[in-house]
């Protein structure tokens, strides 16, 4: 009942607030769509409690730097964003093309000026990526990214990108890891969701002026790390490692590349 009462919710709150800020977006400017969607977010999050009897407990906003910087969060749950989100009066975040498909989206998605990149990656991926971070940098706006590029289910993880890497070089801007365990709550993009307090851990930051391989080791260690940990205190099992497993477009060139090999035999 919980499920579903929440994703009425849900529903009724994405339809209400999504026209409104597709209308606010007709205004000059980002400040009415953002104000708009800043209630949206905070509805979502009292509808997650109310609703689906999830509480999310916030970790180590104290260790914040000062000024922009970036977030590099796990990502377990369609209700990550919103948790996120919630925290901040204003982030810029790196979503995939995917959103675009719904309508209207499209525009609310460019008026606020979140960072839309082709989930296929490859060059113009990173080209946009790094256009879209500029302007970002440019307002002096905290940026969301989620490193892997895709939704991993509770231990399990996906290879980390490099685009997290090229903004933290490019702009010269600490990154802040985030573990979470939401994925245990409301996992992935499931109908289900299970009452319980989740958790949002911001960690040390990572200095800038680190090489490539350093710094996207030291990140997924600690990102990856944590998470466990926060997974193993709310589930009271022993901390085990995430699971590395294969993206969809990785398993394609793979086999692409093994039919090739199997051609020229």
């Amino acid at each position: 009942m919980r499920s579903l009462l929440f994703n009425i919710a849900y529903w009724a709150l994405s339809i209400t607030y999504g026209l409104a800020a597709a209308f606010a977006a007709l205004a000059p400017g980002r400040k009415a769509t953002s104000w708009i969607i800043r209630r949206y977010v905070r509805r979502m999050v009292q509808a997650m409690s109310l609703f689906a009897g999830i509480r999310i407990a916030t970790r180590g906003k104290e260790r914040l730097p000062e000024g922009a910087f970036i977030i590099a969060s796990k990502h377990q749950s369609w209700g990550d964003g919103f948790a996120t989100y919630d925290q901040f009066d204003d982030v810029a975040f790196v979503t995939g093309d995917h959103l675009e498909k719904f309508p209207l989206l499209g525009t609310v998605l460019k008026k606020l000026g979140a960072i839309v990149v082709n989930n296929c990656g490859g060059h113009a991926a990173r080209a946009a990526l790094k256009e879209r971070a500029a302007d970002a940098n440019r307002e002096g706006r905290k940026i969301l990214i989620y490193p892997e590029g895709h939704l991993a289910r509770v231990g399990e993880k996906f290879r980390y990108r490099s685009g997290v890497w090229h903004m933290y070089r490019d702009f010269d801007m600490p990154v802040v890891p985030l573990a979470t365990n939401l994925g245990l709550f409301w996992p992935l993009e499931e109908f289900r969701k299970n009452a319980g307090t989740a958790t949002l851990e911001f960690l040390e930051p990572i200095p800038t002026g680190l090489p490539k391989a350093e710094f996207l080791e030291r990140l997924e260690a600690a990102v990856e790390g944590k998470t466990a940990e926060l997974i193993a205190e709310a589930t009271g099992q022993p901390v085990t490692p995430a699971v590395l497993v294969e993206s969809k477009e990785e398993s394609a060139t793979a086999a692409a590349a093994a039919k090739a090999v199997s051609a020229a035999a």
